[in-house]
Order: structure tokens, then C-alpha cells, then sequence
């Protein structure tokens, strides 16, 4: 086996950082959800990309791709929201062994009705944080991270 490269501190100090940060932004993005409509980030995710899908309708395996999810997750999520009347599962079209999950009108409301509180909490917790220069090197850094990990 290879020997470790351990982190130099300069490598841990921007690895426990990023870390510490990402889970304080979800939790601030947590507590603005469930105050506001009583939903998880992880379903806010699920109405965000449906709202954004043509005819707001997406294939199960795919959408479990895009939120980033695993299959069962994904079901978990799907069921609560549809148990709100959010979103509703339907055949596929062609393929009768596929399910596509659909953003009902009530879902598209409450996701347009809380866009501006979550906006302002990305905003605050992290967009307003930095200069358009300083964020344009985030989302690049991010974009190599995602393409990496995303293989």
C-alpha cells in the first residue's frame, strides 16, 4: 500500500474550514426551511429541481442525480412531500417500469412562496461574504470538487 500523504497545515486548516462551514450553512439553511414551511433542505432540493424540469416532471433515477440523493433517499423524501400534496408519482410515459415524480401546483406555490427567505439566507451566510472576484474563484473551485467527486 502507497504511504499517506497527510495534510500540511495549511491543507488541514482549509480541509476542517470547509467542512465546518458547509455543515453551518446547512444548518442555517435547515432552520430558515423549517421555520418557514416545516421542510427539510433535502426536500426544498427536490422542489427546487422539479420546479426548474420541463412540465416540472423528472424520472425518479434521475432526479435522485441531480438532488444528489440515493435511490432510497430520494423515495423517503418523495413520500413526505407527496403526503403534503407537494409532488405526485406517475407511470412513465413509455417505460412501465419507470416512475416520474411531478411538482403538483401546490409544490410549484410553496416553492415560489419560499424562494425569497432561502435566497436571503444563502445571501447572507455566504454570497454577501465576498467580492464577485472572490465568488467567481469559489465557483470554480467548487465546479473542480463537484466534477472530481461526481465520477
Amino acid at each position: 500500500m502507497d504511504e499517506v500523504r497527510w495534510l500540511s497545515e495549511v491543507e488541514s486548516f482549509a480541509w476542517r474550514n470547509f467542512v465546518q462551514a458547509y455543515h453551518l450553512l446547512e444548518r442555517q439553511l435547515e432552520q430558515q426551511l423549517q421555520r418557514d414551511a416545516g421542510i427539510s433542505h433535502a426536500q426544498w432540493n427536490v422542489l427546487v429541481v422539479l420546479s426548474l424540469a420541463p412540465d416540472h416532471r423528472m424520472r425518479m433515477t434521475e432526479l435522485a442525480r441531480k438532488v444528489v440523493v440515493s435511490k432510497s433517499s430520494l423515495t423517503y423524501q418523495i413520500g413526505k412531500l407527496e403526503s403534503a400534496g407537494l409532488v405526485r408519482r406517475e407511470r412513465h410515459e413509455t417505460d412501465e417500469r419507470g416512475i416520474v415524480a411531478v411538482l403538483t401546483p401546490e409544490g410549484a406555490e410553496l416553492q415560489a412562496s419560499l424562494a425569497p427567505g432561502h435566497v436571503q439566507t444563502v445571501r447572507t451566510y455566504l454570497i454577501d461574504l465576498f467580492t464577485e472576484e472572490q465568488l467567481g474563484a469559489l465557483g470554480e473551485w467548487m465546479r473542480i470538487v463537484k466534477e472530481k467527486a461526481d465520477t
